[in-house]
């Protein structure tokens, strides 16, 4: 099982790390919300849970439960700027449709 990261994703969570001045990484979850089921969840991580799947990403790591890698397995992420708009867009082969304004999925 695996998740990765673009290179522009790397960037922005290092820089964010950088400026917060400290943390081992960021955890990227799944929880139950939204018009269609299942959102994803981002946090800074400043201590592991026993359970964790670590993910090396040079500067940082990427933290995932593993309840919530089941439905991240094989997922990209990037960071997206389109006009005023920036975020992180999640590249998820598992997601088999989304909510209209794109805040959560269904498996």
């Amino acid at each position: 099982m695996a998740i990765t990261m673009t290179e522009t994703a790397r960037n922005h969570v290092a820089g964010h790390l950088a400026n917060r001045g400290k943390g081992l990484g960021i955890r990227v979850g799944i929880k139950t919300t939204g018009c269609s089921g299942l959102s994803y969840v981002l946090e800074f991580v400043d201590d592991y849970e026993a359970e964790d799947e670590v993910f090396d990403q040079g500067e940082f790591k990427l933290v995932i439960d593993p309840k919530s890698l089941t439905y991240l397995d094989g997922t990209e992420m990037d960071f997206v700027k389109e006009g005023l708009n920036e975020g992180f867009e999640f590249n998820n082969p598992n997601a088999k449709n989304a909510c209209g304004c794109g805040e959560s999925f269904h498996v």
